[in-house]
């Protein structure tokens, strides 16, 4: 099918005359353009060629890649940085010693010039940090990359200025996973990234004010999965403290308390109630919380269902 059945022309494209007064060079003829060639009606001369290809690229089965790694921003450079060989070339082939010395020292040198400022340095630290983080908490892909945006924003708004970098890395996954909805306990988080409690909830708090983060509440019944997989205690016990916890969540018993702290306390109730053995360090240890919290949830839901 000719390419004039499947493309319109366009004005461009369409044949033009050339009025000039001398034509064509070689008999002075009538010159007319279309969309491949300019060329004399005389004599049949071409005075100019147009490398427009209107047909389309052609595809084979074994080669589904023409383009690189996309951007992502889990790298300072968005992944459009360079990666220099080793050992063999692009062909499979293997190099020289004296090639390889050679790429040796352009690895070398590009590793030097990789950062062009102190800020794209810090920028790729701590990005390596939240992934660091995202990889121990067993996050998905699309999580880690919602972290390290996160990050991004941060660093550009100028939010990592007297605060550790490990710190925002951390509150940074936090967020992001708040924003997401996952029950993810800021102890487990604060495991994960080696530093104080206090200093990821003040940078936390930070990066909710300053970037208004879409963070929703999370309800206690939302740890309870989390928290009776790691005791391993049994399916009843499990719906029945979610049936717990969210008859709780009904009659308000759980505002303005630690969900994580509630969820446990409710896990135990339930554990004692059923005979189950179940201990209150266990249950603290495995909610990240002490086991006075752990008591003195256990009366409030004890009085209230009384």
């Amino acid at each position: 099918m000719a390419s004039r059945e499947i493309y319109t022309n366009g004005f461009d494209e369409d044949v033009q005359t050339d009025n000039q007064t001398n034509g064509c060079p070689e008999c002075g003829g009538r010159v007319a353009t279309n969309t491949v060639e300019t060329v004399c009606e005389a004599c049949g001369l071409v005075l100019a060629e147009h490398a427009i290809d209107h047909s389309g690229e052609p595809v084979y089965e074994e080669e589904t890649e023409r383009t690189g790694a996309p951007l992502t921003a889990s790298r300072h450079d968005r992944g459009l940085s360079t990666t220099i060989g080793r050992q063999r070339d692009g062909k499979g082939n293997t190099l020289s010693a004296k090639k390889r010395r050679q790429l040796g020292r352009l690895r070398r040198e590009q590793k030097r010039g990789r950062f062009r400022s102190k800020q794209e340095r810090n920028m790729s630290h701590g990005l390596g940090e939240v992934q660091r983080v995202a990889s121990v908490l067993d996050a998905d892909d699309t999580l880690q990359g919602q972290a390290c945006q996160l990050f991004r924003s941060a660093h550009s708004e100028d939010l990592l200025h007297g605060r550790s970098i490990e710190a925002v890395a951390a509150a940074s996954v936090y967020g992001a996973c708040r924003c997401n909805g996952r029950s993810l306990p800021l102890a487990d988080v604060v495991e994960a990234a080696r530093v104080g409690e206090n200093r990821v909830t003040n940078v936390y708090a930070t990066l909710n004010k300053e970037l208004g983060l879409p963070a929703q509440p999370v309800q206690p019944h939302a740890y309870l999965p989390r928290f009776a997989s790691n005791l391993d205690v049994p399916d009843a016990v499990r719906r029945q403290a979610r049936t717990l916890a969210e008859h709780a969540e009904e009659e308000s018993l759980a505002q303005g308390v630690s969900p994580p702290g509630f969820a446990a306390a409710c896990l135990y109730y339930v554990a004692q109630e059923s005979e189950y053995r179940l201990t209150q360090a266990a249950v603290a240890d495995a909610a990240g919380v002490t086991t006075t919290t752990i008591r003195t949830h256990r009366e409030t839901l004890r009085a209230a269902l009384e």
